[in-house]
């Protein structure tokens, strides 16, 4: 019987047996997390640069900046403040973690008598910001807060583009940071910075009276054509005036400040024909009127929004078991791929695995889904489209449990509506 063992017991003895023994130098621990790969001559991992080992990391006019443990997608005019070199992969140091006293308190806090108080890591230089950004302690953790003129992404601070946002009248340049506006020939930049008014010319004028030359200086204005130097001036259209311009807007938007167009919710107003049957959908540019019940057979109405199909009925059988109707509206020209909605389950059954798809409604493939968890997920804008146009998609959540062997699926009727414009 000496040959014979139990399995279990034997795989025991050989791991303390392997334990007890000392380590060689073939031991070496040379695994790396994703996105690291192990570097022999420093004998750490080091950060992968997928800019250069994936061919074509980034698509169309996105550009590729690398990142710890991954890489970043962003546009090619975004400025990104450079990060220090990346650390090596962090290991367990059972020597000093053996030393540390037993802390008490929670994570981000320290003993003090007998109550908790919170460690100010940034005056301890406890924190991983980079150099470009401000640390800010807050209870029982810290911030790294950007510069002005920067948005964080990941670790890394990004480069704001503000003439997106069309702050100046005329032209608008991006620099790292901020941003300076510019005005067309016969204009100059007024006391804020960012709007134009025309120059003055002014004329020497000599008089004579008894012998006596007297100079003076008449200030006169151009009028000039203001609208016909930029197409800046105005969100919409631009009108010229004796001396000055205005701005107009097109139907169903009134003017915002002296330049920029802004939605007229009719439904607040009450500036609709909607009958007491529908509900008033406010849109760009307009308004649309929905049936209150919009549940055909074989669903019947639960609430004004969400209709159930009824297991009894054969009809139901391959179809979804609920249907809740949501309405949006977006400007045209938007900027891709571009998020506009996202799905979230209402309620999850243990066990339960659910993906998500456009069940209907995207016939030019305009939408696709980007699942982010097990209960959510994203509608992205994949095309750039342009109004007045109007969709209006299913999306199904199609649910799967294994271990009941059972599948159900759910349905959210959006119907998106698109302006005419890209305001």
């Amino acid at each position: 019987m000496r040959g014979v063992c139990v399995s279990i017991l034997c795989v025991s003895v050989i791991l303390r047996s392997a334990i007890s023994q000392p380590p060689t130098e073939s031991d070496t621990y040379t695994e790396c997390t994703d996105g690291y790969q192990w570097d022999s001559q420093t004998q750490h991992c080091k950060d992968i640069n997928e800019c250069e080992t994936i061919p074509e990391a980034c698509k169309g006019e996105m550009k590729c900046f690398n990142h710890y443990g991954g890489y970043l997608c962003l546009p090619r005019s975004a400025s990104v403040i450079p990060a220090q070199d990346p650390p090596s992969q962090p290991g367990t140091n059972l020597e000093s973690t053996a030393r540390e006293p037993f802390n008490p308190c929670p994570l981000g806090y320290e003993p003090q008598g007998d109550s908790c108080v919170d460690v100010n890591e940034c005056e301890r230089d406890e924190h991983d910001c980079q150099p470009s950004q401000q640390c800010i302690n807050t209870p029982g953790a810290f911030t790294c807060q950007c510069p002005d003129g920067y948005r964080k992404v990941g670790t890394e601070c990004i480069d704001i583009d503000e003439c997106r946002y069309r702050y100046c009248q005329h032209r608008c340049v991006n620099v790292p940071g901020s941003f300076s506006c510019q005005c067309e020939p016969g204009f100059q930049l007024a006391g804020n910075n960012r709007s134009c008014i025309g120059k003055r010319i002014c004329l020497s004028v000599l008089l004579r009276s008894e012998n006596k030359t007297i100079s003076f200086f008449l200030a006169l204005f151009k009028n000039i054509d203001e609208c016909s130097y930029s197409s800046y001036l105005c969100q919409f259209q631009c009108v010229n005036e004796p001396g000055k311009f205005s701005c107009q807007c097109p139907e169903g938007y009134q003017l915002l400040g002296t330049r920029l167009c802004q939605d007229i919710n009719e439904c607040e107003t009450g500036e609709h024909q909607c009958t007491e049957g529908q509900t008033c959908v406010n849109i760009h540019g307009a308004y649309q009127c929905v049936d209150t019940n919009l549940c055909q057979d074989p669903y019947i109405q639960i609430t004004d929004n969400r209709c159930v199909c009824p297991v009894t009925k054969p009809a139901c059988r391959d179809l979804p078991f609920s249907i809740v109707h949501r309405y949006m509206s977006i400007t045209s020209e938007r900027s891709v791929p571009s998020d506009i909605f996202q799905i979230q389950a209402t309620s999850v059954y243990p066990g339960a695995y659910n993906t998500f798809r456009i069940r209907s409604g995207d016939d030019n493939g305009d939408f696709y889904i980007r699942q982010i968890n097990n209960i959510s997920a994203m509608l992205v804008l994949a095309r750039a489209v342009t109004g007045p146009l109007e969709y209006t998609l299913d999306l199904e959540m199609v649910s799967v449990n294994p271990l009941l062997s059972y599948q159900t699926s759910s349905a959210l009727r959006l119907s998106i509506y698109v302006g005419p414009y890209a305001f």
